[in-house]
């Protein structure tokens, strides 16, 4: 178990990272599209395509890292008021069903994206299958991170956040 801590907590930092650092390429992106348009009077063809891809792999890998660290809305205060057995046996059941989710995740994505790889995004020349690498990378995070929860429910102790 505490490898599998150890390792899920630096993938989930590191996801946070890139998480960020793509939120800053996206906002710089979009920023030279409005130079290019306004200042340059001629906009960028490819910006628009390669923030659209991006904004999927922020938003995927940082879904995945909330799994983890419990950055998820959840249903806390009403688990708050339930004893402590039945309230484990909830949580379990819900990590059961998001580690199925990740699987479906995964499956579909690779599903999808070989199904779309010959194609090519306009005007980045890069692989339509790009556009669904973030959801099998986010659904096999989501799998060891919901691995991680329900060992730690079996063992009656905590998964500690990624920050500590």
């Amino acid at each position: 178990m505490r490898a599998l801590t150890r390792f899920n907590a630096t993938l989930a930092r590191y996801g946070a990272y890139f998480s960020v650092a793509g939120l800053l390429v996206i906002v710089a992106i979009v920023a030279f599209q409005v130079f290019g348009r306004y200042v340059l009077n001629s906009s960028p063809t490819w910006t628009e395509n390669l923030a659209l891809v991006l904004i999927l792999y922020v938003t995927l890998i940082g879904a995945a890292v909330g799994v983890r660290d419990a950055g998820h809305i959840g249903m806390d205060s009403i688990l708050i008021l339930v004893p402590e057995d039945p309230r484990r046996i909830v949580e379990m059941v819900v990590h059961v069903l998001v580690l199925v989710f990740g699987i479906f995740m995964v499956w579909n994505g690779w599903v999808l994206g070989m199904s779309v790889a010959p194609y090519k995004l306009a005007n980045i020349s890069l692989s339509e299958g790009w556009r669904y690498v973030p959801l099998v990378l986010s659904g096999a995070m989501i799998i060891l991170f919901s691995i991680e929860h329900l060992i730690a429910l079996i063992q009656r102790t905590e998964v500690e956040p990624a920050w500590h």
